[in-house]
């Protein structure tokens, strides 16, 4: 297969329509065996029924032309192992740098305290604690601050990992009897940018470790950045010692992007593809995607994709086609609002049809109002069409619960965070 596939591209290459389509398309797969006259060819899943329909035919008379006769060519989705060995690479590329990083009122404060500390490793904000859900820049700023460093002192020993590679890290070392390699990577390093950091708690050891890597570094005046789905005070079974000692740095959060910010990453990473977006179509995707940046990107990319196989199709297609797979508009609204007053009744310990009701009961009145104001954040439906969803309430009362439930979750960053986590549970579920 290494002397045949080679051949097989140049192939293929010769015999579609863009070299744009043939590298996203074909350029991509990874051959994964070659046996009794049938190949398996992996690629990601998204791509995988885009290929088989669209290339096969392609791949196929590509294999008959280097061999010289028929073989039976499948289409697989990449395993798991593999996609996540891409996506990390992704995390390293070139694109999540300081200039391609957009900021916003919901970011600003990271984003300063990030190029503060990749100008100055050491010398300011240690350590620098960022923290938000999923897919709002955390790793990104990680990377920047990774690069930053490397462009300004080449020599540098920068050390990115998360909380299990960490673990998974220290529990081979010790099953090897090889703990002084171990601590030697971790605590030998000008600058540890750790991601994930909430993945360690509870696990005994790995605190331990932890702990003394952390206290080793902190003492030499090397750098350290941990990134967190919470800030410290709400990660359960969390040392304290290890919770007093991020809170000697700086705690900075990143929020979800507001209606500017989403804007603008659609926009910067529509012209960082060649892409060129309508005006209407950016806002369209702006006011569906809320509260995740990852789904942005991932709504441009496919729209992206798509557009290479057939240009033809209409851009509001196109976003329509693409939101699907990110987000729950694919299930009927009606479901999705159940999901949400069901999840926020189990969490605050509401019934259901309480929380629908009329009720007045503080405990009832505030779950009612958190999950007018998920559903805000998830959904397209209007004020109007929110409080017909409890009971026929008018749009200003909805307006005032979603305001009441902003300023509670800047005042309380443990509701915040709770609030944050159904959020990601009923995009993901």
């Amino acid at each position: 297969m290494s002397d045949i596939w080679p051949a097989v591209l140049e192939e293929c290459k010769r015999n579609v329509a863009t070299e744009a389509a043939y590298k996203l398309w074909i350029g991509s797969l990874v051959p994964e065996s070659f046996d009794n006259g049938k190949v398996c060819l992996a690629t990601h899943e998204f791509k995988k029924a885009i290929v088989t329909e669209k290339f096969l035919s392609v791949i196929k008379e590509a294999f008959l032309s280097v061999l010289g006769f028929e073989i039976e060519v499948v289409i697989t989705a990449a395993q798991e192992e593999q996609e996540e060995e891409q996506e990390a690479s992704s995390l390293k590329s070139f694109e999540n740098t300081f200039d391609t990083f957009i900021v916003g009122s919901s970011n600003r404060l990271a984003y300063a305290a990030a190029n503060a500390v990749a100008k100055n490793p050491g010398g300011v904000h240690n350590p620098l604690f960022i923290y938000g859900r999923s897919g709002l820049g955390k790793t990104h700023l990680l990377m920047a601050i990774e690069k930053e460093i490397f462009k300004r002192k080449p020599k540098t020993n920068v050390l990115y990992t998360n909380g299990e590679s960490f673990t998974n890290s220290l529990v081979a070392h010790m099953s090897e009897k090889k703990m002084s390699e171990f601590q030697k990577k971790y605590r030998n390093t000008d600058a540890l940018l750790f991601d994930d950091v909430q993945f360690i708690a509870g696990k005994t050891q790995t605190q331990e470790e932890f702990f003394h890597t952390f206290d080793a570094l902190i003492t030499a005046g090397k750098q350290i950045v941990l990134t967190s789905d919470r800030p410290p005070k709400d990660m359960e079974r969390l040392e304290e010692r290890i919770a007093s000692r991020f809170e000697q740095g700086l705690l900075v959060d990143i929020q979800s992007p507001d209606y500017e910010t989403r804007a603008a990453i659609i926009k910067r990473k529509s012209e960082g593809l060649g892409l060129r977006l309508p005006d209407d179509i950016v806002v369209y995707i702006a006011e569906k995607v809320k509260t995740n940046i990852r789904q942005l990107e991932g709504v441009v990319k496919k729209i992206h994709a798509i557009t290479l196989i057939d240009p033809s199709i209409p851009p509001l297609v196109l976003a329509n086609e693409a939101i699907k797979d990110v987000l729950t508009v694919n299930r009927p609204i009606s479901v999705t609002i159940s999901n949400i007053i069901e999840l926020v009744g189990k969490t605050f310990g509401v019934m259901v049809e309480d929380i629908r009701s009329d009720k007045k009961k503080a405990a009832i009145s505030n779950a009612r109002q958190i999950s007018m104001y998920i559903i805000r954040e998830i959904t397209s439906l209007s004020l109007e069409a929110i409080g017909n969803e409890f009971g026929g309430k008018n749009h200003s009362t909805v307006l005032y619960s979603i305001q009441a439930v902003e300023s509670k979750m800047e005042q309380n960053p443990a509701l915040k965070a709770t609030i944050f986590e159904i959020v990601k549970n009923v995009q993901e579920n």
